[in-house]
C-alpha cells in the first residue's frame, strides 16, 4: 500500500519535475502534421555520452503522464533505466480510430491505418533517433484499440520494437492465434506483456485469455512473456496496475540484486558468485546496449555470499572486478584484505587494510574502518610476531590521521545483502 500511495504521488506531482515538451512532425505518409509529446530522462543533459531506450506511447494524450510517473518512481530506486518517452497525440479529434483502421476480413491495417503504421516505423522512429541520443532498444505501448495495433509490428520478420505493452487489446481478426505464432517464430529477443481484468470488456477479455493460453505454451529463451489478469479492476483502472508491472517485467535484469535473488539464485550456488555478477551485467549490456558500472550494493551482495559459503578465494576475483569498476576507491584493497584475513595471513591483511586507508572512501567503507580493522588484527598477533623487524615482516604502525580517535569502528558486512533505499 505504501508503494502504491507513493506511485500516485509521483503521478500527481510529476509535471513539476518532468521535461515534457510538445513537438510537431510533418508526415509524408499521413500527408499531415502530427503532434507528439517528448519526455527526456532526468540525466539527459548531465550525461552527454549516455544513450537511452525509446518508449513509444500510442494514446500519448492520456498514457504519457501515468507512464512518466511510474518511471520517475522507479528511477528514484534505480530499478529501471532512464528512457526517452515519445507520446503520439491521438485523441484531439478521435484520430486513434482512423490511425488504427483495420480491414475486418484480413485483420490487417488498411487505408489510414496502413499509412499510420508506416509513419511510426519509417518517419517517427528515425526522427527521434536523429534528434536525440537513443539506444537500439525500443518499447511500444497502447490501450485497447492502440494496444492491438501495436501488435502488427510483430508481423514483420524483424520487428521494429523489442518490447510490447498491450493493455486490454481489442484484438483484430485472427490475432489471438497469430500473435502466439509470431512470438514462437521471431528469432530476436522479444519482451511481450499484456493484461486484462475481471471487470474488463467481456468480448475482448475472452479473446485475450485465449491468446494467453496459446502464448504460455511457447518455450524459448528469447521470449520474455507475461500476462496479468487483475482482480477488482475495470477496463480503465487496469492501466495503473499494468504500467509498473510491465516496466518491471521488461527491465527485470536491470534491477539491483534483491534479497530474493540473493537467497534463491546466488547464495545457493556451490561456487561462481563473482561469475554470476559478471554475467548479470553482461546480460544487461547485451539486452539493452547499456554498459553500467557495477552497483556497490551488488558488490556487497556477492561479498556476503562468499562469506556465507566460505568461498574466500573468490575475494581475489572480486577485488579485480572492484579495481576495474572503482579504480580510485578502497574497495579492491578491502576485498583483498578480507581474503588474507579469512585465510589466516594476518600480516598481509593488516598491510592491505593500511593500504586501503590511502584510497578514496566508498559507500560505508571509510578510513576509520580500515584503520580499526588493521588495529584489531594487530591485537590477535602473538607477541613474537609483533616484535619482529625483518625487512619483509615489519607491520607499520597506524599512520597518523586527523580523524578523531574516538570514532567507533564500522561494522563488517552482514551475511545478507542490504537493499539500498528500499522502503518497508
Amino acid at each position: 500500500m505504501k508503494k502504491l500511495i507513493l506511485f500516485f504521488l509521483f503521478v500527481c506531482t510529476n509535471l513539476l519535475f518532468s521535461q515534457k515538451v510538445t513537438d510537431t512532425i510533418s508526415s509524408q505518409k499521413l500527408n499531415e502534421d502530427r503532434q507528439i509529446f517528448i519526455g527526456l530522462p532526468p540525466s539527459y543533459d548531465k550525461n552527454p555520452g549516455q544513450k537511452y531506450p525509446i518508449l513509444l506511447l500510442l494514446d500519448g494524450d492520456f498514457l504519457f503522464d501515468p507512464f512518466q510517473g511510474a518511471l520517475s518512481y522507479a528511477y528514484y530506486w534505480d530499478d529501471i533505466p532512464e528512457v526517452i518517452i515519445v507520446g503520439i497525440i491521438q485523441n484531439k479529434n478521435n484520430e486513434r480510430e482512423t490511425d488504427c483502421m483495420v480491414d475486418e476480413t484480413t485483420g490487417l491495417p488498411s487505408e489510414k491505418g496502413e499509412s499510420f503504421f508506416e509513419f511510426i516505423g519509417m518517419e517517427l522512429i528515425p526522427y527521434i533517433q536523429k534528434k536525440y541520443r537513443t539506444a537500439p532498444f525500443k518499447i511500444i505501448a497502447g490501450l485497447d484499440t492502440t494496444a492491438a495495433f501495436s501488435n502488427f509490428y510483430l508481423y514483420k520478420d524483424i520487428p521494429v520494437f523489442d518490447a510490447y505493452i498491450s493493455m486490454s487489446p481489442e484484438l483484430a481478426t485472427g490475432m489471438e492465434e497469430q500473435i502466439p505464432d509470431r512470438l514462437a517464430a521471431i528469432e530476436k529477443p522479444i519482451f511481450y506483456y499484456h493484461s486484462s481484468a475481471d471487470g474488463d470488456i467481456k468480448k475482448m477479455r475472452k479473446r485475450i485469455q485465449t491468446m494467453d493460453e496459446l502464448a504460455k505454451k511457447i518455450t524459448k529463451p528469447t521470449l520474455n512473456y507475461k500476462f496479468d489478469d487483475f482482480k477488482g479492476a475495470s477496463h480503465y483502472s487496469l492501466v495503473l496496475n499494468s504500467i509498473p508491472s510491465a516496466l518491471y517485467h521488461i527491465f527485470s535484469v536491470y534491477q539491483p540484486i534483491s534479497t530474493t535473488e540473493f537467497q534463491e539464485k546466488i547464495v545457493t550456488l556451490p561456487s561462481g558468485y563473482v561469475d554470476y555478477l559478471i554475467k548479470k551485467y553482461e546480460l544487461l549490456e547485451k539486452t539493452f546496449n547499456m554498459k553500467l558500472t557495477i552497483r556497490l550494493n551488488d558488490f556487497k551482495a556477492i561479498e556476503a555470499a562468499i562469506l556465507k559459503n566460505n568461498a574466500y578465494p573468490e575475494f581475489d576475483q572480486l577485488a579485480q572486478l572492484a579495481k576495474k569498476n572503482y579504480p580510485k576507491s578502497m574497495l579492491a584493497d578491502y576485498e583483498m584484505a578480507q581474503l588474507y584475513e579469512k585465510t589466516g595471513d594476518i600480516k598481509k591483511a593488516i598491510k592491505t587494510y593500511q593500504s586501503a586507508f590511502q584510497k578514496e572512501e566508498i559507500g560505508d567503507l571509510t578510513k576509520d574502518m580500515m584503520l580499526d580493522r588493521a588495529d584489531e588484527l594487530k591485537k590477535s598477533l602473538p607477541k613474537t610476531e609483533k616484535g619482529k623487524k625483518g625487512k619483509e615482516e615489519v607491520i607499520e604502525e597506524t599512520p597518523p590521521t586527523d580523524i578523531p580517535a574516538e570514532t567507533p569502528p564500522t561494522e563488517t558486512p552482514t551475511e545478507t545483502p542490504t537493499e539500498e533505499k528500499k522502503p518497508e
